[in-house]
């Protein structure tokens, strides 16, 4: 692995629950290189989204380490940008695409470097004609796009993303999974996704980190040995797509019991 990003050394978090506080992650050991693209997996209630948030610098270890380029962080770090699933609370439906994109650095730069910079978002994902519109013009996939380039607007370093494309038609979360990877290839971006699609986590990740239990550990991880350049079509007819995903099946099953 290249340099890390993040390193988490036996972290436990704890947060509180209506009979007291609960260990929610146990043990966690991990890192995330620079420019990886880090899948997580599990079934629900093994701490995905706790995990998440502590790299995000939104919940804080109750015990061990979570470093931000070798740094421990109380708060979200600069650089570091998190994508949710609900696109559509997000959004402000009073502003248009361009504005909504500026959120968050609108009061930072203007002028040129400002419009260079939503510019190079909405190129990005593809919203460069639509930039006039309102988001309840929207299709969904069109909205979570939006959301994608007013994060990629603060030119982040990390992109952590809890199920992104959850809600979305499979047509559309296909045409989302190239384009993200495009992205991630043109921007040097690290970026950490959780999903529950385990064909998503084979053909989106360099590396699949399998949490599992209660609280959540790292029961494993799976590095599918595919090519940079993937196709929805051609990659998931090769051999090695199709052991990955039969071995990832078989230890989410083997977790779960």
């Amino acid at each position: 692995m290249n340099s890390p990003v993040f390193i988490c050394e036996r972290a436990e978090v704890r947060l509180a629950s209506a009979t007291g506080d609960k260990v929610i992650l146990q043990g966690i050991d991990l890192q995330v290189g620079r420019q990886e693209f880090l899948c997580l997996v599990g079934g629900s209630g093994t701490g995905k989204t706790t995990l998440l948030r502590a790299l995000g610098g939104f919940c804080a270890p109750t015990s061990g380490a979570v470093l931000y380029e070798g740094k421990a962080f109380r708060s979200p770090p600069e650089g570091v940008v998190t994508v949710f699933q609900d696109y559509g609370n997000a959004l402000l439906p009073w502003r248009t695409v361009r504005a909504n994109v500026a959120l968050g650095i609108e009061e930072k730069i203007s002028g040129a470097e400002l419009d260079r910079r939503l510019d190079t978002a909405l190129a990005l994902v593809g919203l460069q004609k639509a930039e006039r519109e309102y988001p309840a013009k929207l299709s969904g996939g069109m909205q979570q796009r939006l959301q994608i380039a007013r994060a990629l607007a603060l030119q982040p370093k990390v992109l952590l993303m809890d199920e992104p494309f959850g809600a979305l038609d499979a047509m559309t979360k296909a045409k989302l999974q190239d384009e993200l990877r495009n992205i991630q290839a043109s921007t040097g971006a690290t970026i950490v996704f959780i999903t529950h699609d385990v064909d998503e986590a084979i053909y989106l990740g360099d590396r699949v980190v399998l949490l599992a239990g209660s609280p959540g550990t790292i029961a494993s991880e799976i590095r599918p040995p595919l090519p940079a350049r993937r196709d929805q079509i051609s990659t998931k007819e090769m051999p090695e797509y199709l052991h990955a995903r039969h071995e990832l099946l078989e230890r989410l099953h083997g977790a779960a019991r």
